[in-house]
């Protein structure tokens, strides 16, 4: 008989929870489905790893937030966030449902006209805006929010070489108990920097003041602090009023509303911790109905919401590489999708789904990414199910972000699938080969030659 190769003995920490026949229990249920069309399948088709965006969430999302608030107010418009999600078909399904587009660069505001939005129901915001895109969204009659003084210079400069007259708003930022507080954009409201843009936009006459925006934070808990910036900024648009004796059209509340994703270091899953579009509806409303703004004088209230309208209509689907054991004794998993398309793992413990039935057993693992790099960590200790080599994982509200901050970096990028409304799958982007990385570089003549 051969002999059995030694192996050291180990203390394993098993996951807390209700005990059963195979250990402690897993609240994990196998994601075999997307929309109708198999995990598997998907990946066989499109390669792995792969986005998939679900065109009925997007849509079913989008129509409940636009419930909550115009049930609440009047004249409610919303824009979609280009810098949340800037792939062209997820754009124009928000803009199907009538969503104008929200952008902060020219590169997004070209996307934006590329996609057939009029420029009229463009709104420009954003701290870097070169001369050429500002005369390029006056003379289009774009909403261009003045993120600071040397803006408001360049923009009053063009407009009297234009024969169109820049419609324009000024981005506030405020105190509403949320620290650290956002003031690196806009100017500020108690020193007194937003009513001295404001003046100085009114008495020089040469374009037209008709916003206010605010941008208060991101992933936003607290929608009581919305309540405040509404009425800081319905103040504000009073006192315009009164002063120069003009009415400001509308007052734009920016975005930040929270997914349903979990932060890390949270105590509450995000489901639970995270506010649902009625809350925010409601502080936000009633604030701006409760202003003392006179009759037929309420201004139009717009919405940049984009993470919460997008992240739960995302999923990464990827498969196993390997795993192994820690110097610790904790496993760890290997998948082929990593930090450098999942960008939001370094602030989201993002829910990940086994694709395939599994045994109801689960340890502590780390699930890293297949970059050689260190930071390279997807989750650093789940409680998850023992996977072998090739299986399948869904990880789910990947929908914000991740598409716009992904990184070429030693792997390329996916494929984006759009499964529509009749779960139909459509290719939305290609999976980049290496023309997709080479085609922009330039070799100098004297390098052509490789001397090895």
């Amino acid at each position: 008989m051969k002999k059995v190769q030694y192996e050291r003995p180990v203390i394993q920490r098993l996951n807390v929870g209700l005990m059963n026949k195979y250990g402690s229990r897993t609240e994990f249920t196998p994601v075999t489905q997307i929309d109708g069309n198999a995990v598997a399948q998907l990946i066989t088709q499109y390669g792995s790893p792969l986005f998939v965006i679900s065109e009925r969430t997007i849509r079913q999302t989008y129509r409940q937030a636009n419930r909550a608030f115009k049930t609440r107010y009047p004249k409610v418009q919303f824009a979609w966030s280009y810098k949340t999600n800037y792939i062209n078909a997820v754009c124009n399904v928000f803009h199907q449902e009538g969503s104008w587009a929200e952008v902060v660069s020219g590169f997004e505001y070209s996307k934006a006209i590329y996609n057939g939005v009029p420029g009229n129901k463009i709104i420009f915001n954003g701290p870097d805006k070169s001369a050429e895109e500002l005369k390029l969204a006056i003379e289009n009659n774009s909403l261009i929010h003045i993120d600071n003084l040397d803006e408001l210079y360049t923009i009053n400069d063009l407009a009297s070489t234009l024969t169109k007259r820049p419609r324009v708003a000024i981005r506030v930022n405020m105190d509403t108990g949320v620290y650290p507080m956002w003031d690196r954009f806009g100017f500020n409201y108690e020193n007194g920097e937003a009513l001295d843009a404001i003046n100085k936009i009114v008495l020089n006459n040469n374009m037209d003041l008709v916003g206010l925006h605010c941008h208060i934070g991101t992933f936003m808990l607290t929608p009581s602090a919305y309540a405040i910036a509404a009425t800081k900024l319905s103040e504000l648009a009073i006192s315009i009023q009164k002063k120069h004796k003009k009415s400001i059209e509308y007052i734009d509340m920016g975005g930040g509303f929270a997914s349903h994703n979990t932060l890390k270091g949270s105590y509450l899953q995000g489901i639970d911790a995270s506010p649902g579009f009625d809350q925010y509806a409601e502080a936000i409303c009633t604030s701006l109905l409760n202003a003392g703004f006179s009759e037929g004088e309420l201004p139009l209230l717009i919405l940049e919401t984009g993470r919460a309208l997008i992240d739960e209509a995302g999923y990464l689907l990827g498969s196993v590489i390997s795993n192994k054991r820690l110097s610790d004794g904790r496993r760890a998993t290997i998948m082929d999708f990593g930090v450098n398309i999942l960008f939001t793992s370094f602030w989201y413990n993002h829910k990940i789904s086994p694709a395939q039935p599994f045994s109801q057993y689960t340890e502590d693992t780390v699930i890293y990414g297949p970059l050689c790099m260190n930071i390279d960590v997807v989750r650093e200790n789940i409680a998850f199910p023992a996977l072998k080599k090739n299986d399948q994982v869904v990880v789910h509200t990947v929908g914000a972000y991740n598409m716009t901050q992904w990184m070429q970096f030693i792997a390329m990028r996916p494929a984006v699938v759009l499964i529509d409304m009749n779960d139909k799958p459509h290719l939305i982007r290609k999976r980049e080969n290496i023309n997709s990385v080479q085609n922009e570089e330039v070799m100098p003549d004297y390098l052509k030659d490789c001397l090895l």
